[in-house]
């Protein structure tokens, strides 16, 4: 059974490391102002964002199986309550979910008309990722020490360039094209 924790930590780690570089490449696709990181951007932004979610589903698998093998007492009770492992689990479920309705958005874009454009459903990956931000530090190590610095240090580095993005979209940042 140990064997079921060692496939979701390593599951999870290896789905959030991979849907990072997914909301990191999405935020640089429709970037002009950014050449050659949009360039990089549109050549593996699809790629990469289908294997992380291929992977947030095997991480949901397995960790549905772990969290039972937990709740059943079959395997030893976390350094923390099972209503904190439940709670976690719910808040990945909720990044989960906001992220498969954010590859909706892009999968059927007729689906999604006014007064939401596939656009902004497509937007929801990132408050998907933030839940899966929330959920990898509440629950999903025990390296805490290690793993929630960076967290929040890849998180700011998001927002930064996402801030950034927006600032060169709304002319603050400079002249830009309209479709920046």
């Amino acid at each position: 059974m140990e064997l079921v924790w060692l496939v979701d930590r390593a599951a999870g780690l290896v789905s959030y490391v991979v849907l990072y570089l997914a909301v990191l490449t999405g935020i640089f696709y429709n970037a002009e102002r950014f050449g050659v990181l949009q360039d990089a951007a549109r050549r593996v932004h699809v790629e990469v964002s289908v294997l992380a979610t291929l992977l947030l589903f095997g991480h949901a698998a397995v960790g549905l199986l772990d969290t039972w093998l937990v709740v059943d007492g079959q395997v030893p009770q976390p350094a923390y309550s099972t209503t904190y492992l439940l709670a976690g689990v719910v808040v990945g479920a909720g990044g989960l979910t906001l992220i498969v309705v954010a590859i909706l958005g892009f999968l059927d874009p007729r689906r999604f008309q006014r007064p939401w454009t596939p656009q902004v459903v497509h937007a929801f990956a990132y408050s998907g990722f933030a839940f899966a931000t929330v959920h990898a530090a509440a629950v999903g190590t025990d390296v805490v020490g290690l793993v929630r610095p960076a967290l929040v240090a890849g998180s700011a580095f998001l927002v930064y360039v996402l801030a950034l993005r927006l600032a060169i979209r709304l002319r603050v940042g400079g002249s830009a094209p309209s479709d920046a």
